[in-house]
């Protein structure tokens, strides 16, 4: 089983008005999660990316108040507090240059002695494209594309230095990018940095089978993990890629009590936080694409239709057809009595491993072991604490039965990760 450690953020799992929760600028929350990562023996740790603070009704969204700072300047200095470590960054492909991000890359694993890792993402709104110099703007169905491209070039700036320490000039010429030179950072540890591709499109499944080394998914079910798992690693033989070198790792809460009961109460507690009355009213109109503010989120759904194509929400995408949505809810919210704020608990709930510390072991094992998943991207819902129960309580049972390392084997991300070193094509 695989583990990684996802930092609380800018999203809706993180709790900030728990007294427990901590800034996520302060160097000192990145410290201690990631080390306590390590004390887990974890594969790596992860970092989001958000490149515009989103707006809602015209005002910054409440949850991005708190802001982001960028990733690879926070694992550089990671890098120098931890041992073991993978450390991953979320860097965006629209909005960034190969050689420029190759380079920035190739010095983290240089710095952390092999420990970097790339998850690559794309935009297409024009609302982030507003922060940079060309607007930004990339059409929907260029975007994994470019991301294609930009991977592979980078591959080819990082193969330009030989594994005995030559420099050879790089040349490359596609639809993307045309550029030459010589790239100024020697061949590092790993050869390649570990690419990461987070989605769960049929283009994203599609872009991770040909060229990542995981995939950051989720999904809400042991039989929806099967079916999920099945088709991505069907993909890999047309890129002549064996099931071991893709990675599924779906990104997962935990919350751990004394007994089942216990943790199933605590977990009710924390979606209550998570989503406040005031959350619930922001969820719904994301949904709706309207002012809802008249509404009581402890009454029932708004009668109204959805306004179809609405920018009520800016920076964030919509996923799925709103009036799909609604009357999914609505069906839900009658047969269960709910109240709009419990249907928005009810229907957002990420997938969730509840329990004592033994029953959410044995879970996560079946997983592994029914093929629904390689291991897991934790996600907690405090800063910085939010690994200490699962790290203290629910590794030393993984452990025990063989399910997780014990103790790290090698130093490397590749190692940790069972990944072999890229071979060479200079």
């Amino acid at each position: 089983m695989h583990l990684a450690a996802h930092f609380p953020g800018v999203n809706n799992t993180t709790v900030w008005a728990d007294p427990r929760s901590r800034s996520q600028i302060d160097f000192s929350s990145f410290e201690q999660l990631a080390r306590t990562a390590e004390r887990g023996k974890f594969d790596f740790f992860f970092l989001a990316e958000g490149l515009r603070l989103r707006e809602h009704n015209g005002r910054v969204h409440d949850l991005d108040v708190v802001g982001r700072p960028e990733s690879l300047t926070v694992l550089n200095a990671l890098a120098a507090v931890t041992d073991r470590l993978g450390l991953a960054a979320t860097v965006n492909a629209t909005f960034n240059e190969p050689y420029e991000l190759a380079r920035r890359l190739a010095t983290l694993d240089h710095l952390s002695a092999g420990r970097a890792a790339w998850n690559v993402v794309t935009s297409s709104d024009a609302f982030t494209g507003e922060n940079f110099r060309r607007g930004g703007y990339l059409d929907r169905a260029d975007r994994y594309t470019r991301a294609a491209e930009f991977v592979a070039t980078a591959r080819e700036l990082w193969d330009s230095w030989t594994p005995d320490g030559e420099s050879r000039p790089f040349a490359h010429e596609g639809p993307q990018f045309t550029i030459s030179g010589e790239f100024t950072v020697p061949r590092s540890p790993q050869g390649h940095p570990v690419v990461i591709q987070a989605g769960d499109s049929d283009e994203g499944r599609e872009f991770a089978a040909s060229a990542a080394d995981i995939i950051f998914t989720r999904h809400g079910t042991l039989e929806a993990g099967r079916t999920f798992y099945a088709d991505v690693k069907a993909r890999l033989a047309a890129y002549g890629r064996e099931p071991g070198s893709l990675k599924i790792m779906p990104g997962v809460t935990v919350v751990v009590g004394d007994s089942d009961a216990e943790a199933q109460e605590k977990a009710a507690g924390i979606r209550r936080q998570q989503v406040s009355p005031q959350n619930a009213i922001l969820t719904a109109e994301q949904i709706w694409g309207t002012d809802l503010s008249a509404y009581d989120p402890d009454g029932p759904l708004p009668e109204i239709d959805p306004v179809p194509d609405s920018e009520i929400t800016q920076g964030r995408v919509r996923h799925g057809d709103p009036f799909a949505i609604v009357a999914r809810w609505r069906a839900l919210a009658e047969a269960k009595g709910l109240s709009l704020r419990q249907t928005v608990i009810e229907t957002t709930t990420r997938q969730s491993f509840i329990g004592s510390p033994r029953t959410v072991a044995a879970e996560l094992t079946s997983f592994v072991d029914e093929r629904a998943a390689d291991g897991f991207i934790l996600v907690p819902h405090l800063t910085p604490s939010g690994l200490d129960d699962f790290v203290d309580r629910v590794v030393p049972l993984l452990q025990e039965s063989g399910a997780f390392r014990s103790e790290y084997t090698g130093s490397t991300l590749r190692s940790h990760l069972g990944l072999p070193e890229p071979v060479w094509k200079g």
